[in-house]
């Protein structure tokens, strides 16, 4: 018991630049104490004193705002940080190595009994503040969930989960993602000029949609220019010659 109390006040101290102490994870960590005591239900919940878990649960959401069902399973060196709000489900299963952030939900979609409800977290999956993971399937190895995600479906090893509802990233295609944005000059992780990355690539897509314009007007303008001299008509009526692209007025609804 003392030697999984030291692994755990260990691994806070390596994840967690403001801890100061042993003493002082052991005494002010929400994180630690839910996960104390959640091993107290779950042993109590395994060996047949159903309403006893309970009760234990109940307690730890009561002393940490972290409520864990006894019936979830948890392996060792999970971090729990900040854990207000945080909810667990009955069948969740979170791996070795998993971080979990403040207002994260592990919870099930099904109605039906002694099904698989609540998700599976594989060895060092992230979970961002805010999350919802919501079902029966499994997040692979070493994926992250951004903050505030809706994921619904499974999500494969190495890859990332973000927005409502969930697009999933693989790890290669993030990386040819992120080289892609780097040449359009903004940051997937939105830290250019405290601006949005979805907002900064549109405003990218605006800008050169107006490019395109210009471009077009010019040959049509060169065209009339020629069919003057060589006195022919090849210059359609619908023809625009002038730029009518308001490029501006669209960049301003997406700041």
């Amino acid at each position: 018991m003392f030697k999984r109390l030291r692994e755990d006040i260990q691994l806070i101290l390596e994840r967690d630049p403001a801890a100061r102490s042993s003493w002082e994870v052991l005494t002010c960590y929400p994180g630690l104490h839910a996960l104390v005591l959640h091993r107290r239900a779950h042993w109590c919940w395994t060996h047949g004193f159903k309403w006893l878990g309970r009760f234990i649960s109940h307690l730890s959401r009561f002393l940490t705002g972290i409520e864990i069902h006894p019936g979830a399973t948890i392996a060792r060196r999970v971090f729990i940080d900040h854990g207000m709000g945080i909810v667990i489900g009955e069948m969740a299963e979170i791996g070795e190595g998993c971080t979990i952030y403040q207002g994260v939900t592990l919870g099930g979609t099904s109605l039906v009994k002694g099904a698989k409800r609540h998700p599976t977290l594989e060895p060092g999956v992230i979970v961002g503040a805010n999350a919802c993971v919501l079902g029966g399937f499994t997040v692979g190895a070493g994926a992250r969930i951004g903050s505030g995600a809706v994921v619904t479906k499974p999500v494969p090893a190495g890859a990332t989960a973000v927005g409502n509802p969930a697009r999933i990233i693989e790890a290669q295609a993030e990386a040819q993602r992120e080289a892609a944005a780097a040449r359009m000059g903004f940051s997937a992780y939105g830290v250019t000029q405290g601006d949005d990355p979805v907002a900064m690539a549109m405003k990218g897509l605006i800008d050169n949609a107006a490019g395109h314009e210009h471009q077009i007007a010019l040959l049509w303008q060169a065209i009339a220019k020629l069919s003057e001299t060589q006195r022919s008509d090849c210059v359609p009526q619908d023809a625009q010659q002038d730029e009518c692209f308001d490029a501006a007025s669209l960049s301003r609804l997406v700041k």
